[in-house]
């Protein structure tokens, strides 16, 4: 059934419902009473069920009738919204979209994301505020900006949230370190070397690995550095002073590049946390210029984040040599 129709019999069927009487609600429609009620005969058919109980002063809902009416409802108001998204996205879209976003992801990532995305869209504007912390953004400038980016768990069911991208953690360190103090072959072993570390609190799955279907941590002891910012974190482990569990989308580059091993990828990346990248907005049904923003980070970022597959295919390398 293409979408006219669907509309046309669904709002059929909700005007007999509110006016109780097929002459009534075909004085709403270009129809007679008799074709009126040949059509939610058809309608009845297809559903299998009576949807009405009629009598020869009114026509009244069955209890199915009652219950198909709040889900016709539903699909009408969203045929409608889908219907005016799709004519406004149709034309060039216009206008301001405010977005924040955590300072070392929106430089690395989010930026050259937003501008390849106003390249695409000439006629709108972004607003980027980089919150110059690695503490995750937990939806409090919501109102003044139109979209937060959020990284790791979500706390706040009340926010409608997005996701952009799976993130995947690893173990680092220099060559220079992992030569001098040797290399840990198991996650047990990093208990006896220097680390790096978050200053306050740290990543739910920071430093957490699994052992016998659990997940348990083994953190160095020594910390050498610990900070609450995450590219200060990058520093001191490129400068060879410990080892650091750090997301791959902050690291991958130097990664692949070999200024920093992963460990314990033998088998390739890790698996994926529980919890990844997300973009926060107050109400499900947002603007259509923040909606087509979302749908481009969801293709540029996800399923396999693109600071991802440089790094498996340079692991994959690594292990067939």
């Amino acid at each position: 059934m293409n979408p006219d129709a669907l509309t046309d019999q669904l709002s059929l069927f909700l005007d007999v419902l509110e006016s109780g009487s097929f002459s009534a609600a075909s004085r709403l429609h270009p129809l007679t009473p008799s074709a009126v009620s040949r059509r939610i005969d058809a309608l009845e058919r297809s559903l299998d069920c009576s949807l009405f109980s009629r009598s020869t002063h009114a026509v009244r809902a069955t209890p199915a009738g009652l219950a198909f009416a709040e889900r016709a409802r539903r699909i009408l108001a969203e045929l409608h919204m889908a219907r005016a998204e799709a004519v406004s996205l149709s034309s060039a879209p216009e206008g301001l979209i405010r977005v924040d976003a955590p300072a070392p992801f929106g430089r690395r990532h989010l930026a050259p994301a937003i501008a390849d995305f106003l390249t695409a869209y000439p006629g709108l504007d972004v607003q980027l505020r980089l919150i110059d912390s690695f503490i995750d953004l937990h939806g409090a400038h919501l109102g003044e900006v139109d979209l937060v980016l959020r990284i790791g768990p979500l706390a706040d069911t009340r926010l409608v949230a997005t996701p952009l991208s799976p993130m995947v953690r690893v173990v680092c360190a220099s060559p220079a370190y992992l030569e001098r103090r040797g290399v840990p072959r198991a996650p047990a072993e990093l208990l006896e070397h220097d680390g790096l570390d978050w200053d306050g609190l740290a990543p739910a799955y920071a430093w957490r690995f699994e052992n016998g279907g659990k997940l348990a941590m083994y953190r160095p002891r020594r910390l050498r550095m610990t900070a609450n910012n995450a590219e200060t974190l990058v520093f001191s482990v490129l400068a060879g002073l410990g080892v650091a569990h750090l997301p791959t989308w902050l690291v991958s580059e130097y990664l692949v590049r070999g200024e920093l091993v992963a460990l314990f990828c033998d088998n390739g990346l890790p698996a994926p946390e529980p919890s990844g990248i997300y973009a926060l907005r107050l109400q499900r049904d947002t603007d259509s210029r923040s909606r087509l923003l979302l749908e481009f980070l969801k293709n540029r970022f996800g399923p396999t984040p693109p600071w991802d597959l440089p790094l498996q295919n340079a692991l994959q390398r690594g292990a067939g040599r």
